[in-house]
């Protein structure tokens, strides 16, 4: 009778726990409903610090208290999504990671406006260097990689393709992920090993292709693996041999990722000839620009030289020779208006009343008149023309020998003359 009392009263007892873990678990299941509800309205409104702050409680394992009452830091249990139902983790984990997304397209300036340089570049770190996954599978899939929800793997590794510049990491979790769903373990922590949970577990562990829904979460996830993690990292070849093996596709979907694997590499070798043509183009170009810079130095430099040659020479150079002649033989030349009136002057003297006397008086004007010409007759060559043409008359006009003897000693004398002047003037000119 006391067993049966002591057993009526542990069953009671276990009862009690249980509506009441219940009761809590559809507590905390509409907490977590509340605050992703709250977290999207304040998205859209482009409020991300609230709508970061009213999420974040949820997907971060709650902070232990020590026994002083001060926090010590150290993260223990999981956070409260992990406990939630699957339709709402992969609600949350994809409300999350597409605010992480919109964070990192802020840029630098609005995002630390918004959040402060420290918050803003440690949420943007989660992106690139794909520390996000990590904290996903740690904190809302207590550590086990092949728990994780098919979606949210989906989202994981878009986010990564984006915005991590190496998809080495991405190609590790995703490979550590195929793996583990299609061979499953179960050496789960003793506080994961809840009947609710287990159950959960099983369901997930049919290779991924119990439903439809499934099925397409699976193609998607090695359409992503095969078509863009491998191409990024180029495992060509293990691209294709992975689709060729692999018991998820059949013939036709294997003969459609692998046409679509071609069509990328060759697109993938297009765009990289095109860009090395581009390239070439560009260098070409700034070495033509090079070449005609270097074209027109030189020849303003030429120019340059040959003008200061120029004004070399101009500065050496003397003045020139006929300009000096000219202005010499205009101070020496006299004037037409004295030579007018030097001329009737002379026509004016009586004749002698002899011939002997009249050819003495021919012959001193002659030698008056070539005097003259000898000092004018580089300055007016036609008065020198005219004067031999005078004595060429005279000459016919007085065929006698003595005549003809004084008129060649006066030609003699008259041409010493002219020498002896132009021969000063051109010493003159040099000077």
């Amino acid at each position: 009778m006391a067993v049966s009392s002591f057993d009526a009263m542990n069953s009671s007892r276990l009862l009690s726990s249980s509506v009441s873990s219940l009761s809590g678990s559809r507590q905390q299941s509409s907490q977590i409903a509340k605050a992703y509800r709250q977290a999207a309205q304040l998205f859209l409104t482009r409020r991300l610090p609230e709508a970061l702050s009213t999420i974040q409680p949820i997907i971060t394992p709650p902070a232990q208290e020590d026994v002083n009452g001060s926090y010590n830091g150290d993260l223990s249990g999981f956070a409260p999504i992990a406990n939630a139902s699957r339709g709402t983790r992969v609600k949350v984990w994809s409300f999350y990671l597409t605010f992480l997304n919109a964070v990192v397209e802020l840029g630098a300036e609005e995002g630390k406006h918004a959040f402060g340089s420290t918050t803003w570049k440690a949420l943007v770190s989660k992106c690139r260097d794909g520390s996000v996954w990590e904290d996903v599978v740690r904190d809302g899939y207590a550590g086990a990689e092949g728990d994780v929800d098919a979606e949210v793997v989906v989202n994981l590794s878009t986010l990564l393709l984006t915005h991590s510049p190496s998809q080495r990491l991405n190609q590790q979790r995703m490979e550590t992920y195929l793996s583990a769903s299609a061979n499953p373990t179960f050496d789960v922590s003793s506080h994961m090993q809840s009947p609710s949970y287990m159950q959960r577990r099983h369901s997930q562990h049919n290779n991924g292709t119990s439903t439809p829904r499934d099925l397409n979460t699976r193609l998607k996830l090695l359409e992503l693996y095969t078509l863009h993690v491998l191409p990024r990292n180029e495992e060509w070849d293990y691209a294709r041999e992975f689709i060729s093996m692999s018991e998820v596709l059949d013939d036709e979907r294997k003969e459609a990722f692998l046409l679509a694997l071609h069509s990328l590499k060759e697109e993938k070798e297009e765009t990289e000839i095109r860009e090395a043509k581009l390239r070439q183009q560009q260098q070409e170009q700034m070495e033509q620009r090079r070449k005609e810079s270097e074209a027109r130095r030189l020849e303003q430099s030429r120019a340059e030289d040959e003008r200061r040659k120029r004004e070399e020479e101009n500065r050496r150079q003397p003045i020139g020779s006929d300009e000096v002649f000219r202005k010499t033989q205009s101070r020496q030349a006299p004037s037409p208006a004295s030579s007018r009136a030097s001329r009737p002057a002379k026509k004016a003297v009586s004749p002698p009343p002899s011939f002997y006397h009249r050819a003495s008086a021919m012959f001193a004007s002659m030698q008056q008149a070539i005097s003259s010409t000898a000092q004018s007759v580089t300055t007016n060559p036609m008065a020198f023309f005219r004067f031999v043409l005078f004595l060429l008359a005279f000459a016919l006009a007085f065929g006698r020998r003595d005549l003809r003897e004084r008129i060649k000693r006066t030609l003699s004398e008259m041409w010493m003359k002219i020498r002896r002047t132009v021969g000063m003037g051109v010493k003159v000119s040099y000077i």
